[in-house]
């Protein structure tokens, strides 16, 4: 495999190519779409199973948060064909939106891009989404088993994924705080931004750790309610999916989490694939979707 450090152009250019290939097929229409509040953003898109169950089975249910740096111009929809892709394997799937970073003039951070979030809006929204999810499963997917929930996120989905499993881990004062662990079979975390001060210090997507959370003091205080890696053990099975190749996210940070985790006495899972960015894990043209997939069935089944 080329060494992604020492041969830049060719890294970028192969992450180039995965995203345009990953973000080159159609939106996949919804089922039905249901709010779980009153902002735009608050809503989640249901996907009926396609296929994997036999007749009268129930289907287990996968919910999907999608990354984009928790910027504003990445909506759910650049993921509708990974949650397509899970459907047509015989899972019933839950895209989850939430509010990202401010639109508008004036929204853009030091470099340029969007600013990565809000503060608190992000993880109110993840928490109460989960929260309203298995009334709405219910609802939206008669053919899913709500007893077996296995929860999935890209990049910043993957650090959402991985907070929304260790809210029973939070600080006593924090909003989001549960009484008990989330009823999930698992988490599969797809190059997820899961250790903010690694993420910080190699300015994962251009710092968008930092700016979520705030700069200076803000970034410290606020890190024990939001960083997954201060939020462990969680005791609920966790797999990290990450490519070696992964010039967005690298592999340190996926690591650094696994790290933190062996210490507080809990085995994360941490599959690797060589010659694979941050793309493929969930462009169903890539047989690394495929693999996400059956971790996830590892899990749910």
């Amino acid at each position: 495999m080329p060494d992604a450090a020492a041969e830049p152009g060719t890294a970028a250019a192969r992450d180039a190519a995965e995203e345009k290939s990953a973000l080159s097929h159609p939106a996949v229409e919804p089922d039905s779409t249901a709010g779980y509040g009153d902002h735009p953003d608050q809503v989640i898109d249901f996907y009926l199973p396609r296929g994997g169950a036999g007749p009268g089975e129930a289907a287990p249910v996968v919910v999907v948060l999608h990354g984009g740096s928790w910027r504003a111009p990445y909506d759910r929809r650049h993921i509708s064909p990974f949650a397509g892709f899970l459907a047509r394997r015989g899972f019933a799937v839950a895209s989850v939106e939430y509010r990202r970073g401010a639109k508008g003039p004036g929204a853009e951070g030091a470099g340029g891009d969007p600013v990565a979030g809000r503060w608190p809006d992000t993880f109110d929204d993840v928490a109460a989404a989960l929260d309203a999810l298995p009334e709405l499963v219910r609802q939206h997917l008669p053919r899913a088993d709500a007893r077996r929930v296995v929860l999935t996120g890209h990049s910043a989905g993957g650090h959402l994924a991985l907070w929304a499993a260790a809210r029973h881990l939070l600080p006593a004062d924090a909003p989001w705080l549960t009484d008990r662990p989330a009823p999930l079979r698992g988490v599969v975390a797809l190059a997820p931004i899961a250790d903010f001060e690694v993420a910080d210090r190699l300015g994962v997507c251009g710092g968008a750790a930092r700016q979520l959370l705030g700069d200076g003091e803000l970034f410290a205080e606020r890190r024990p309610y939001a960083d997954p890696a201060l939020l462990l053990p969680t005791g609920i099975a966790t797999t990290l999916v990450q490519g070696r190749a992964d010039v967005d996210v690298p592999q340190a940070v996926a690591e650094a989490y696994a790290d933190a985790a062996a210490k507080a006495g809990e085995v994360v899972g941490v599959t690797l694939l060589e010659d694979v960015g941050h793309y493929p894990l969930i462009d169903p043209a890539a047989d690394a979707c495929a693999v996400v997939a059956e971790e996830i069935a590892q899990l749910a089944w």
